[in-house]
């Protein structure tokens, strides 16, 4: 393997054996610089197989999340937060906690111009919890596709 270039040395997951997070607080989220930061653009992440469980039964819950972000000075490292969404597997947390946390963990991390989440989580008692959360208004200009994510139907 090559050394990582300057830039990226501080990276510490990325080329490497990580093992999984057992805690969402535990996970190493990382970034990089945003070698585009003189333009707006959009950045989507989507975890259609999202799973924590319910801190009350432990029984597993599922989610497809969305993550639309305009960067700044910073990009997230796409591995570390794999590793991050993965350490939510044994986590107990209601839908809207873990949804919320998330977002606020990368806006924390990366203070991007903009960020939007969708959590898009199956039934859970027969009703399905969806959860929806952005910084502020997009920035004027960039394009935004819609997340496309369809509401929960059942067999219908």
């Amino acid at each position: 393997m090559t050394d990582k270039p300057s830039i990226y040395a501080g990276l510490e997951q990325l080329g490497a054996s990580v093992a999984l997070p057992t805690t969402p607080e535990e996970a190493v989220l990382e970034r990089v610089p945003n070698p585009q930061a003189d333009i707006d653009y959009c950045v989507r992440f989507t975890a259609p197989e999202f799973t924590s469980l319910c801190p009350i039964t432990g029984a597993p819950d599922f989610a497809h999340l969305m993550i639309d972000y305009v960067p700044d000075q910073w990009l997230v490292e796409s591995k570390s937060l794999k590793l991050f969404l993965g350490a939510f597997r044994n986590h107990g947390a209601f839908h809207e906690d873990c949804t919320i946390s998330i977002a606020r963990r990368i806006v924390g991390l990366l203070a991007p111009r903009w960020l939007r989440i969708g959590g898009y989580w199956y039934p859970r008692g027969g009703i399905p919890i969806d959860v929806f959360w952005q910084t502020g208004d997009a920035p004027v200009g960039v394009w935004i596709p819609e997340q496309g994510v369809a509401p929960y139907r059942g067999r219908g």
